[in-house]
């Protein structure tokens, strides 16, 4: 008898609760958040190969090739932080690398680098070369490159880039 009563009132709780939930992601502010459109990009794979087969050439390594699946996803990046504002490699929840390269065709193992606000290929190379953890990617074990950047009107057009390696 006793369960006759709390349970039409434990369904009444448990509906309140969900519609309170709803509602509050769905008053959630978004004030962080730009605009979707789509800026411009453009594949600077060519403008950064010759930088990076000079370097690891230097260090007796064998040179990467154009990977086109890297340049698509090295786009994807770039144009993700150009849209977000951020120079972040995981952009929102649940976004994972290992995902995200495989959705490109990118052939694994990967490394992405990324940078923020160079004005070309070259000063972009250079501040990938003058960081440790950006130049290690670069000498490691891959055999593809793609490299893109994005700007996007919602954040001041500053040039956002991203390098992928791809195995």
């Amino acid at each position: 008898m006793q369960d006759q009563f709390f349970l039409p009132r434990r369904r009444l709780v448990l509906s309140a609760g969900a519609a309170l939930s709803l509602g509050l992601v769905a008053g959630c502010s978004t004030t962080g958040l730009l605009t979707p459109d789509d800026g411009t990009g453009s594949d600077q794979t060519d403008a950064t190969l010759g930088y990076v087969n000079t370097l690891r050439k230097g260090k007796g390594l064998a040179t990467l090739e154009r990977d086109p699946a890297a340049s698509v996803a090295a786009m994807h990046q770039a144009a993700r932080m150009a849209r977000a504002g951020k120079m972040k490699h995981n952009i929102g929840w649940r976004d994972d690398f290992a995902d995200r390269m495989k959705g490109d065709g990118v052939t694994l193992p990967a490394a992405e680098n990324i940078a923020m606000g160079q004005d070309n290929a070259e000063r972009a190379y250079e501040a990938w070369f003058n960081s440790p953890k950006h130049l290690e990617n670069m000498l490691g074990r891959y055999r593809g490159l793609g490299v893109a950047v994005a700007q996007n009107t919602a954040s001041g057009n500053r040039p956002f880039w991203a390098m992928v390696l791809s195995g």
